[in-house]
């Protein structure tokens, strides 16, 4: 354990935070800041995806792929609002302070551009399967670099750290919940939740987009209105929270004892943790979507950052800076059940434990998807798909009764690597996501509903054969 921590330590404090950083601002420049320029055009999108006409677009005739824009957005977001948002960000704000917020807010806003250039590249290089779309990181290395040990090394990272390690830590955080709220029995609580797991990933992508389409804004609105309520209580305070965050994160916390570094380091490792952008994990569903052109689908994607951390990971943080338990001896979701019981009483813990069962269980079945399209990119064969539905089940009732330290610490080390792979990738491809993009503006400036021709970028012509000529 002492190794994997040191490890770690140095992997994140010292190689990916900077990358990371370093490849938002690029992103942000090279797309002459398309998260924030093409804010409205976000909003245009989500407001037409998931009604009859974008259905008809990913159903026009000759075309089988029955993912929507909308599904492929409420499985990413399924996969990012997960315990990261509520016990993730206590965990930031216990030990770096409110000034951690500022800094979950600075990644989310740069990441959003590397998160559009991912899920730009992934629909670009996407593949036709059986019954959807399929690609991702692996896919776009291959296609796009020509290096298969490369794409076959984040296949292998990704299917081991969000199919296997991270769906046990989510069963986890949801029956230590249950335990807590209802005295309900780990091992009873942790077999139904592997059959509930079983039953839905056992229908593919399909099964797993439909649930999510309709959980996942449930869920969301649900958590969100619950925030707003907390918020009108303690309107009052809303000037003194919104200035003891900008205020330490530049300071530091003095009454945790935490300084500006602390702070930074904590709000940036918990805001990339909570909203994947640059990790390679949603370009995977992203590429499920059939849409008329890449940039859609990319703009979308970056707009579910925004989603997970500017409004969901900011309603649980003010829901503990306004209630005043913090510094209590509490982190995590303990913290964020005692600021919801501060506010309004025994029924918070409660809707917590439900809330932390919506997100986890959304999570554990996206999670799971993650695994399944890198695991088919490894191997065609059928039944390493099936074995692998029958370990996430097995991993997810492991999780829900044993201590998950060691699993946490190796999901940490595999996940710092599967991100160093793929922003190595997108730093490789960004161009590509630039011309895209530039394409797609010219076609709206003339009023077209933009699509997406080969032609249009004829050195990737030949691998890019899922677009009409």
């Amino acid at each position: 354990m002492e190794l994997i921590n040191t490890f770690n330590d140095w992997l994140w404090s010292y190689i990916l935070i900077a990358l990371l950083l370093a490849a938002a601002v690029w992103f942000t420049l090279s797309t002459k800041g398309v998260q924030f320029r093409m804010f409205g055009e976000m909003l245009r999108l989500l407001a037409a995806s998931g009604t009859r006409e974008d259905r008809k677009e990913s159903e026009h005739p000759g075309n089988h792929h029955t993912i929507s824009s909308f599904q492929a957005f409420a499985v990413s977001i399924a996969s990012r609002v997960g315990t990261g948002n509520l016990a993730g960000v206590a965990t930031a704000i216990a030990i770096g302070g409110a000034g951690s917020v500022f800094w979950m807010w600075v990644i989310a806003l740069l990441g959003a551009a590397s998160a559009f250039v991912e899920s730009t590249l992934a629909q670009l290089f996407k593949e036709r399967g059986e019954r959807s779309f399929k690609g991702g990181p692996a896919y776009y290395i291959l296609k796009g670099i020509g290096c298969r040990w490369w794409a076959v090394t984040f296949a292998v990272l990704i299917t081991i750290t969000f199919g296997l390690a991270f769906n046990s830590v989510q069963a986890n955080t949801m029956t230590a919940a249950a335990a807590v709220s209802f005295g309900w029995n780990p091992a009873w609580f942790g077999a139904i939740i592997t059959v509930g797991t079983l039953a839905v990933i056992w229908g593919g992508i399909q099964r797993i987009s439909r649930f999510s389409e309709i959980v996942v804004p449930v869920m969301a609105i649900l958590y969100i209105l619950l925030a707003i309520t907390v918020i009108a209580l303690n309107i009052g305070k809303l000037p003194v929270v919104l200035s003891s965050i900008v205020s330490e994160a530049f300071t530091g916390s003095a009454a945790l004892g935490g300084g500006v570094g602390s702070a930074l380091m904590m709000g940036i490792k918990r805001g990339l943790f909570s909203n994947e952008a640059g990790e390679g994990s949603a370009p995977n569903v992203a590429a499920t979507a059939s849409v008329s052109h890449p940039v859609k689908q990319g703009l979308l994607q970056s707009f579910a950052v925004f989603t997970d951390t500017i409004i969901i990971c900011t309603c649980t943080a003010f829901i503990i800076l306004f209630s005043g338990v913090l510094g209590n001896g509490t982190s995590g979701i303990a913290l964020t059940q005692a600021s919801l019981e501060a506010e309004v009483g025994t029924a918070g813990s409660t809707f917590v434990a439900v809330a932390v069962f919506l997100f986890a269980f959304t999570s554990i079945v996206s999670n799971y998807y993650y695994g399944e399209t890198n695991l088919q990119f490894i191997c065609k064969r059928r039944w390493p798909v099936a074995a692998y539905r029958l370990a996430v089940g097995a991993m997810v009732m492991v999780g829900s009764v044993t201590s998950l330290e060691l699993a946490w610490s190796l999901a940490d080390v595999f996940m710092g690597l599967m991100t160093l792979c793929n922003l190595a990738a997108i730093i490789v491809l960004g161009r590509f996501a630039v011309r895209l993009l530039n394409d797609y503006t010219a076609q709206r400036r003339r009023g077209q509903n933009p699509q997406y021709h080969r032609s249009t970028i004829p050195e990737l012509a030949d691998k890019t054969d899922c677009w009409p000529r």
